[in-house]
């Protein structure tokens, strides 16, 4: 075989490898962003005071519509809720404790630890959701319905407790901060 052989030959197979690598890596490329598309939450927006009142509204003429009774969230989350156009499965209902739900009126309140959506109910206050705000997590929440609801949101130097109460029939909020630390 002469030396010219030799050359062409590396020379066509190391195009190959090269040509094999492009395409094994460009293709891993692909799956990797359909994985991260399909996997990856989309994303979210804040919602304003006035957006929440309207979403809880919303959700209210729909609970008002079926014929489940509603249920509370166990706690709430800083992204908004999405509405999602599929159809509830119709899995036969497994008997529950009926869970204490806010009258019509729902009050969002707001204090620098975080925000509670409080209404009122004939036996007390009740959180409807509660959720820290940035720089601060839950401490402790006293649901209701009771005559005092409560949400404790612990910070660096600072525990701020929103009470609620319901004096004639609609939500009071009271703020107590606690400063700590060196200041």
């Amino acid at each position: 075989m002469s030396l010219g052989r030799v050359h062409a030959r590396f020379l066509v197979g190391a195009g190959a490898w090269l040509l094999g690598a492009s395409a094994a890596t460009g293709g891993s490329l692909l799956a990797v962003s359909a994985l991260e598309q399909s996997i990856a939450p989309a994303p979210s927006q804040q919602l304003t005071s006035a957006g929440v009142s309207q979403a809880l509204a919303s959700e209210r003429l729909e609970v008002a519509s079926s014929s489940s009774p509603p249920q509370p969230p166990v706690s709430s989350s800083a992204t908004p809720m999405k509405r999602h156009p599929k159809k509830r499965p119709t899995a036969p209902a497994t008997p529950s404790p009926p869970a204490p739900s806010p009258q019509a009126t729902t009050t969002v309140m707001t204090s620098v630890g975080g925000t509670v959506v409080a209404g009122c109910q004939s036996s007390g206050a009740y959180l409807v959701s509660w959720s820290p705000a940035q720089g601060y997590q839950v401490q402790t929440v006293v649901r209701g319905p009771a005559a005092t609801a409560k949400a404790s949101f612990a910070g660096a130097r600072k525990l701020v407790t929103m009470a609620v109460t319901c004096p004639g029939g609609s939500p009071s909020e009271k703020t107590t901060i606690k400063s700590f630390g060196d200041e």
